[in-house]
């Protein structure tokens, strides 16, 4: 009976569960010219985003991600700059920075990963080549 209750201990203790490993550290996102912002205002527009981020270079796109209901701002979007060398200048100077009465966060975008659970779009099989007669059949 002792052994019992030992072996209940054990099993219903919290020392005989493992903690959860650590979170893997995501890495850096390599450098491109796309920038993810994240921390933005509802009010933060994407012609407001355009304008704060203009500043350090020529923003080819700059478009804030709105809720499709509400047509408020999702607080990210994303901004491209003409080249590396001036998204690393809008990260400079815009990360960690009051926009719209909120702080920012600027880095570089990852590119969106494949979805999960479905097989990769691959290349369509040849037609089928014709026959010589005109039915089909030979």
């Amino acid at each position: 009976m002792a052994a019992v209750r030992a072996g209940f201990r054990r099993l219903f203790s919290i020392s005989a569960f493992s903690p959860p490993p650590p979170a893997a550290a995501v890495p850096a996102a390599e450098p491109s010219p796309n920038l993810f912002i994240s921390g933005l205002s509802k009010r933060t527009t994407s012609e407001g985003l355009r304008e704060a981020f203009s500043k350090f270079g020529q923003v080819v796109q700059a478009r804030v991600v709105t809720d499709r209901v509400s047509g408020y701002s999702k607080g990210f979007g994303f901004v491209r700059y003409a080249t590396v060398e001036e998204a690393a200048e809008g990260i400079k100077g815009m990360d960690g920075k009051f926009l719209d009465g909120w702080v920012i966060f600027a880095e570089y975008a990852r590119p969106r990963p494949p979805p999960q659970g479905q097989p990769q779009p691959q290349t369509p099989p040849p037609p089928p080549q014709m026959s010589e007669s005109p039915s089909g059949y030979q």
